[in-house]
């Protein structure tokens, strides 16, 4: 007989939350008993799970109680609070924030690349920046088959990556400027409608932001490779769900756009999309709700012999976020490590 879980998913309305509880149903995640925890101006509404009608409640220090597994995704600071109460209660928490992540107690998993980092969690397991995911599970793959000197990315981020709220800013705003209206910032600081500017994260003391920098430290303790050159230029972009980027590869040694192409047609997580006669090639409308990365126009980098190019799309929402926590609660369930040793507070 399975065994099964009882697993809450804290910040269970959001739109990685609403992900999640779909994601836990389609996949069959063996669930005995599930959770939905949210703020109190959610508190007393219902969602649906495999055809019943859950309560959402209201997050506290109690809500962790007899609770094996919590996916979190309610940001940073709240995972920061709750997260080492959850694992003192005996459960271990998948957290989608950026609160852990660069933690060297905290595995950082992207399961397509270093599955085996979760044998080593204290209670805590961290969910990448979904723009590192996303690059992660197209580049390691030839990073693994030729190393790689240095990675230069360019983003192009949709509105889902701020959320629900977000999404809805960009039709409202859309609506807005068709209605010959000035659109209205609320959740952005600028417009996005019919307009992009550089990622909205505050900025560091050496000129990138916070989200460039996520890219840079989070992908070098995923490969476990410090040598590991990266830059990053993030965006907003007026797309509504699915990240889009274009990366930039400098091997060690010349890699064949043929080859990378043979070793990404074999990669796990990873769909290759090129029909170059029709000029057809990865784009977020494609990648909305799937679990692939779409990875396409793969090609030599003319300026440089060891350079090789590729532009890939991939659901911000789903393989960016809540796909990648459920298939690392998948291999916890698989390696029977879903139990939580005693959180240690030194460094978090």
């Amino acid at each position: 007989m399975t065994k099964s879980y009882r697993v809450a998913i804290l910040g269970a309305t959001g739109a990685v939350g609403t992900e999640l509880l779909e994601l836990l149903a389609s996949r069959n995640f063996p669930v005995a008993e599930l959770k939905l925890l949210a703020s109190p101006r959610s508190a007393g509404k219902t969602m649906s799970f495999k055809g019943e009608d859950l309560v959402i409640e209201e997050v506290s220090d109690r809500s962790f109680n007899n609770i094996d597994l919590v996916l979190a995704s309610a940001g940073g600071s709240i995972s920061k609070t709750l997260a080492p109460i959850a694992v003192a209660s005996g459960a271990v928490v998948v957290d989608n924030s950026s609160a852990f992540r660069l933690n060297p107690q905290v595995p950082l998993v992207v399961p397509e690349v270093n599955p085996d980092a979760i044998a080593h969690h204290q209670g805590i397991i961290a969910n990448p920046n979904c723009t590192t995911i996303l690059m992660a599970v197209a580049v390691y793959p030839l990073y693994k088959a030729r190393k790689i000197n240095r990675i230069v990315a360019s983003t192009y981020q949709s509105a889902s990556g701020a959320g629900a709220m977000a999404m809805a800013e960009v039709l409202n705003q859309t609506q807005e400027i068709l209605q010959g209206k000035s659109p209205t910032p609320e959740i952005f600081p600028y417009p996005l409608a019919f307009n992009l500017f550089p990622h909205n994260s505050p900025m560091t003391a050496n000129g990138y932001c916070e989200e460039e920098m996520k890219m840079v430290n989070e992908t070098k303790k995923i490969f476990n490779a410090d040598h590991l050159r990266i830059t990053a230029t993030c965006v907003r972009v007026p797309v509504l769900r699915a990240h889009s980027e274009a990366i930039n590869l400098e091997f060690e040694s010349p890699m064949s756009a043929m080859e990378a192409k043979a070793i990404l047609s074999k990669a796990p997580g990873v769909r290759v999309v090129e029909d170059w006669e029709a000029n057809y090639f990865p784009m977020p409308i494609d990648a909305t709700g799937i679990d692939e990365v779409l990875v396409g126009r793969i090609r030599q980098d003319i300026s440089h012999e060891c350079g090789l190019e590729l532009w890939l799309c991939g659901d911000q929402i789903r393989k960016g976020a809540a796909l990648n926590a459920v298939q690392i609660a998948e291999l916890l369930v698989e390696k029977n490590l879903l139990s939580a040793p005693k959180y240690q507070t030194a460094n978090s």
